[in-house]
């Protein structure tokens, strides 16, 4: 899980007697309705890295592509962006082709309103390999980034060389969830409109809330970070597909979750010790589920340790990359 949504419970009985904040309501449906959001020409990051796109399936999708040599894509999670890669960029496309886009619904790509089933989004995820002309990749993926790169592991098990999952993706996702902030994001009951009010008007405190629980160290959440977190939680059209994502999950359990064991390509697993999503013993079973696989902790690293800890996870990323 990544930075993402506040439940807005408090919001449900506190806003829906004002009738006058109808035009505002209407403001923010209006919006999410709206046209397809530019492009920047750079990349939010530490780095000025250009920002590709190309047409899948009749949606944008905003991608980086650096490097040559054998194909890695880097795949966020629930709620995520492209950012949560910067520190991998330059590190990984010294020797290898490496690309990582905003996926389908999130950060500056494309928010049709479609029902973001697994299957859709795997089947999406192939069509965007296909547009870059990508027959095999390794896939990295970080929390439900790496269940997507488990669905095309296990739906087209011919494109996916090798697999790195970083704190993710387990079955029985909400019995494994230790974070009470996710859980109830997750759970709750509220209609879109009003999601979408209370991200709205909630500012950015729950955006730094929400990256303290996901992030062990909060000297690293500087002023700059939850900006750039809290601009992509309030992109227009962000909050409906995440809502449709968690409410899929019974689909990821019925169908992929049960078919762990199935997985034969060469899996890495790394795990940060001070996960606060899915604790290490997570980290663990999954490792004992998926046969061969190899399975190392990051010290004093939360639910994203490739941004928290990259001078640990790089050369291991490296390691297993090398043929």
């Amino acid at each position: 899980m990544t930075a993402a949504i506040r439940p807005p419970m408090r919001f449900s009985l506190l806003l829906l007697p004002h009738l006058s904040l109808f035009p505002i309501v209407m403001l923010l449906v209006l919006a999410a309705c709206a046209g397809t959001s530019e492009i920047p020409p750079w990349f939010d990051s530490m780095e000025r890295l250009p920002i590709k796109t190309v047409l899948v399936q009749g949606h944008r999708i905003a991608y980086l592509d650096l490097g040559t040599g054998p194909p890695v894509i880097l795949v966020h999670g629930f709620g995520g962006s492209m950012w949560q890669w910067e520190y991998q960029q330059a590190s990984l496309s010294a020797a290898h082709r490496v690309i990582t886009p905003d996926l389908l619904g999130s950060g500056l790509s494309d928010k049709p309103d479609i029902a973001y089933t697994p299957t859709e989004l795997i089947e999406f995820f192939t069509g965007f390999l296909d547009k870059l002309g990508i027959e095999r990749a390794t896939l990295v993926g970080n929390s439900m980034g790496a269940g997507l790169a488990i669905g095309m592991a296990l739906t087209h098990p011919a494109r996916v060389d090798r697999l790195i999952l970083i704190d993710g993706f387990p079955d029985h996702v909400r019995e494994k969830l230790t974070s009470p902030l996710i859980q109830r994001a997750l759970d709750t009951w509220a209609p879109v409109w009003l999601v979408r009010l209370g991200n709205w008007l909630a500012g950015r405190g729950p955006t730094e809330t929400v990256l303290r629980e996901i992030v062990h160290d909060p000297s690293l959440l500087t002023p700059m970070v939850i900006e750039r977190s809290y601009r992509n939680r309030t992109r227009s059209g962000f909050i409906a597909p995440v809502m449709a994502q968690a409410r899929n999950l019974p689909l990821w359990e019925e169908g992929l979750a049960k078919r762990l064991g199935e997985i034969r390509q060469p899996t890495l697993i790394l795990w940060g010790a001070e996960d606060k999503v899915f604790p290490l013993s997570v980290g663990r079973e999954l490792h004992g589920t998926i046969a061969g696989s190899t399975f190392t902790v990051i010290p004093n690293a939360g639910h994203m340790p490739q941004w928290e800890k990259p001078d640990l996870v790089n050369p291991l990323l490296l390691n297993s990359l090398q043929p």
